[in-house]
């Protein structure tokens, strides 16, 4: 993650062919012909299972003793730039790599429903994938920003050609703020470039060159950095372009954006701190600051809606300010709760969308008020709903818990009994999770809700995939734990050393 730290190289390029293979299937769907919509979803099905095989290999293969970079390639670029194509994996993005393959797996198989136009959409969903396993594989800036921007395209015409009624504000809106946030990054990104003396965008030897540089200048460049990954997160007050997109978008694209692409903001701010360390805890206050108004007023506003995918939208903005506080912590107990957050996030938020937009398009509403009693009627529904609510709420068993329990731990050891504010974000979830699952399941069946089919067994695959890691990880999160030790330590080594 450093300079001086020991790289792996792998003789088989296993990340380029990660890369290359959902290119290579939505280069497949665009050649098929037209109307062969069984071709399609067998091409996409088969691209993403097989990025799955390569991802999961990468896994077996990864060692999680080792701090460094493992799997470590470069293909050399333009000398005169300093830029190179290099591609590497440690203990901070490997767990995220494996949540992109799993959920843009799952996000396929719950597109079954959406059959406009669904080569284009196919390949969308396929470009996308290689454009957010691109950035958490980057280890050269120059490479890491344009697969930010790549990612852009694919969830623009996602958004703009399948979403709902008001699709080409939210598709617009998006871009607009994303682009806006990647101009401070790019600017940064070029700034350090500038300053750090050594003509390269490799994130190993621009660390080693900004590390000699004053504070002031890594502050000047975290900042540009911040709001380019603040916008994704998002954080308060970037947050303006998230609740139209989540409500407008396609069911399958909302998990994607609030599972995983939401992440990539806060990976890359970790790799920042790593580049940055003295402006990271300069920051540190701030960061904790803008954390818990995530929680807090993202909470408020989740309790105040009556639409299910707005309430989810806000609820999701409040969780991972969760994420942030954990890396303001700067402590091992505060990162290792961010990263396991990420992926709790990852898998509730997928689950929590994928669900209320089945019921909403089997009910053809998204208002809380129009459901009652459906747990006689939708005895699953009733069953998978609650035990994602209560994975969101993050009680004993769920993988939610095991991350906020982290993050408690290392905001205490960081702020002493401050930290427990974080506790009046949980109760504000604990409060619109209830009476979600209270008002949709309880009472007498609603007179105008009609017949509503409980989940169908294609639909229960994704569902229970979910609901098994939400579970799985909550009473068996060892395996994640000891995956991002190693590099948890490092960056807590590396942040903790200095003064706060």
């Amino acid at each position: 993650m450093g300079g001086g730290i020991l790289l792996r190289t792998a003789v088989v390029p296993e990340l380029a062919f990660l890369l290359a293979i959902p290119l290579a299937g939505a280069g497949v769907v665009a050649l098929l012909p037209k109307g062969r919509q069984a071709w399609v979803r067998g091409t996409t099905l088969t691209a993403s299972l097989l990025t799955m095989g390569a991802a999961v290999w990468v896994a077996l293969g990864f060692d999680p003793s080792e701090s460094g970079l493992q799997f470590y390639g470069r293909l050399s670029g333009n000398e005169r730039m300093g830029s190179d194509f290099v591609l590497g994996v440690d203990g901070l993005s490997l767990p995220l790599v494996l949540l992109a393959v799993l959920l843009n797996g799952l996000a396929v198989l719950a597109s079954a429903k959406v059959v406009e136009h669904r080569k284009g959409y196919a390949a969308a969903m396929l470009c996308l994938e290689s454009a957010v396993l691109g950035v958490f594989l980057a280890q050269d800036w120059s490479v890491f920003y344009i697969f930010w921007e790549l990612t852009l395209l694919p969830v623009f015409f996602l958004i703009n050609h399948w979403g709902g009624e008001h699709r080409g504000r939210a598709a617009l809106n998006f871009m607009l703020y994303t682009m806006g946030g990647s101009v401070f990054m790019l600017v940064g990104l070029l700034y350090a470039f500038d300053v750090s003396g050594t003509h390269s965008f490799s994130m190993v030897e621009l660390a080693v060159g900004l590390r000699e540089t004053s504070p002031e200048t890594q502050f000047l460049i975290l900042m540009g950095f911040l709001i380019g990954f603040g916008v994704k997160m998002p954080i308060f007050p970037l947050h303006g372009w998230q609740p139209l997109a989540y409500v407008e978008a396609p069911t399958p694209v909302t998990m994607l954006l609030s599972g995983i692409l939401s992440k990539m903001g806060f990976y890359g701010l970790l790799r920042a701190a790593v580049m940055l360390p003295e402006a990271m805890v300069a920051v540190q206050g701030f960061l904790a600051t803008v954390a818990l108004i995530n929680i807090i007023y993202g909470g408020i506003l989740a309790w105040r809606q009556s639409d299910l995918k707005v309430m989810l939208a806000y609820s999701s903005f409040s969780h991972t300010g969760v994420i942030l506080l954990g890396i303001a912590a700067m402590n091992s107990a505060g990162l290792t709760g961010a990263v396991v957050q990420m992926v709790a996030h990852g898998l509730v938020a997928a689950i929590l969308f994928l669900l209320l937009g089945l019921l909403a398009e089997r009910g053809r509403s998204r208002e809380v008020g129009h459901y009652g009693g459906l747990v006689g009627r939708t005895p699953r529904f009733a069953f998978f709903v609650t035990l994602a609510f209560l994975g969101a709420v993050g009680v004993p068993g769920t993988a939610g818990f095991v991350a906020e329990l982290h993050t408690l731990i290392g905001a205490f050891q960081r702020w002493g009994w401050a930290a427990l504010l974080l506790s009046v974000g949980m109760l504000i979830g604990a409060a619109y999770s209830w009476r979600t699952i209270g008002r949709l399941f309880t009472g007498p069946p609603l007179p105008g809700m009609g017949v509503i089919p409980d989940l169908e067994r294609g639909e229960l695959v994704p569902v229970v995939v979910l609901a098994g890691g939400v579970v799985g990880l909550g009473f068996f999160p060892m395996p994640l734990l000891s995956l991002i030790e190693t590099s948890v330590g490092h960056l807590t080594a590396l942040l903790g050393g200095l003064p706060g």
